[in-house]
């Protein structure tokens, strides 16, 4: 097992960014402190070939750009909340509006834009990357100062570990995750349709043309949502922009299984390569995202990611559910710590 760090680039005042890579197993991941963002994963193919199977920028500058939200680390609430603003104990506090008349992926400046602290350690199993931000009361319009704490991870058996977890001083929402874009083929390989994705999800969260939940929790079977058992990503995927999704699937799917235990929630082979990915997660919800709003996003080797050349499993609570007391709840603070857990397994 090894760590390597490096200066990865300089910000405009002054203070550096940092590069980590992992190596363990057969894979090689690596990290950068600008946004705790995934920036590449080295995994083999049963044809002996070695392949990055992340989407990612070219360059630093293209991470300090921020184009195409490429692996960064979300926060403080993933997703969308509905007219950028919620009532919490009484009080309504308005965000950032970047998404329409939305705030989406914590607004315009959330995690994804910090430069987080690092440390890297090693363990019995695998290495790992302590990232660590603060976040003050009022942040993008939020309640509360925060201290967020994500840990990535990478073990002999081929496993990204991610430990999110935060504490906040007053009562906030809270939902981290992670924004990788993956292509099992290799990033720049083509489209992902050909992908056979295995949702252990057997309904999902209804939405309305903002991508916002109506509140109704609609099952999956007998749609073209229903991944329950192994589908090509494009099989029914023009059935699914007929029906309303814009573009393409990017949905918010509810895990089966107990809230809170580690449990299956993914899985998808890719067949040229031979690699799988199986996910699992903690989260109550998993949103299944086909890079629908990819336009010409600057990728790596001067290649132009587009719609549909990766695909995200983003786990996380439900988007909106700040204004939806019916959803599982994210409201965190004094006496409720936040810790969530996702493990991708990877294999060929």
């Amino acid at each position: 097992m090894k760590i390597q760090k490096r200066v990865f680039g300089i910000l405009p005042n002054g203070k550096k960014v940092y590069l980590y890579t992992l190596e363990a197993g057969e894979t090689r991941f690596s990290l950068t402190t600008l946004g705790a963002a995934w920036t590449s994963l080295i995994v083999p193919s049963r044809l002996g070939r070695q392949d990055d199977v992340l989407l990612g920028a070219a360059s630093f500058d293209g991470y300090c750009q921020g184009r195409g939200a490429l692996g960064i680390t979300v926060g403080r609430f993933a997703n969308r909340i509905g007219g950028a603003s919620f009532t919490l104990d009484g009080r309504t506090y308005g965000l950032e509006k970047n998404n329409g008349p939305n705030s989406l992926h914590g607004g315009v400046r959330g995690y994804d834009r910090a430069l987080w602290k690092a440390e890297a350690y090693k363990e019995k199993d695998g290495v790992y990357v302590r990232f660590e931000h603060e976040s003050p009361d009022g942040d993008s319009g939020f309640p509360g100062r925060l201290r967020a704490v994500v840990t990535y991870g990478l073990t002999k058996s081929n496993e990204i570990i991610a430990d999110y977890r935060a504490k906040a001083r007053a009562r906030t929402p809270v939902n981290l995750t992670n924004h990788a874009y993956f292509n099992l083929a290799g990033e720049g390989r083509g489209k992902i349709l050909d992908h056979e994705l295995t949702l252990s999800c057997s309904s999902l969260l209804e939405v309305d043309q903002g991508l916002i939940p109506t509140g109704r929790i609609l099952p999956v079977e007998g749609t073209a949502y229903d991944f329950r058992s192994p589908k090509p990503i494009g099989r029914d995927l023009e059935a699914a922009v007929q029906g309303g999704a814009p573009g393409g699937y990017d949905h918010c799917y509810v895990v089966d299984g107990e809230i809170g235990k580690l449990r299956p929630c993914a899985e998808v082979f890719e067949g040229t390569s031979g690699r799988t990915l199986k996910l699992f997660a903690t989260q109550p919800g998993l949103q299944f995202y086909t890079g629908n709003f990819l336009h010409e996003t600057p990728g790596k080797s001067g290649i132009l990611y587009n719609r549909h050349d990766g695909f995200c499993l983003e786990t996380q609570h439900y988007p909106d559910s700040p204004n939806r007391p019916e959803f599982p709840d994210s409201i965190f603070g004094p006496g409720r710590e936040y810790h969530e857990k996702a493990v991708f397994s990877f294999s060929w």
